[in-house]
């Protein structure tokens, strides 16, 4: 969760100050939000956090690839899913 006071920052401070931000960041294990002209541009993540947000929306995605996949009449059903699963045992 971002703490509004002291996890957003404008680009300027973290241009001066970019090693002293990511180590904060590091510590708190939040983001950083980074502002121009006082709107949100960017977030920076630790790689570790960045690795668990990018395997969360694959999964998402391809829940959503299932679903489109099953409105479309596509795949099989679970009858036939267990029957392999027997005849494979």
């Amino acid at each position: 969760m971002i703490d509004v006071t002291a996890d957003i920052h404008s680009m300027t401070s973290f241009k001066r100050d970019s090693t002293g931000l990511l180590n904060r960041m590091k510590k708190s294990g939040r983001p950083l939000v980074l502002t121009v002209n006082g709107k949100a541009e960017a977030v920076v993540l630790d790689a570790a956090s960045y690795r668990e947000v990018a395997e969360h929306l694959d999964a998402v995605a391809a829940i959503r690839r299932g679903l489109a996949e099953a409105k479309k009449g596509m795949g099989r059903s679970v009858g036939e899913v267990f029957d392999d699963l027997e005849r494979e045992a």
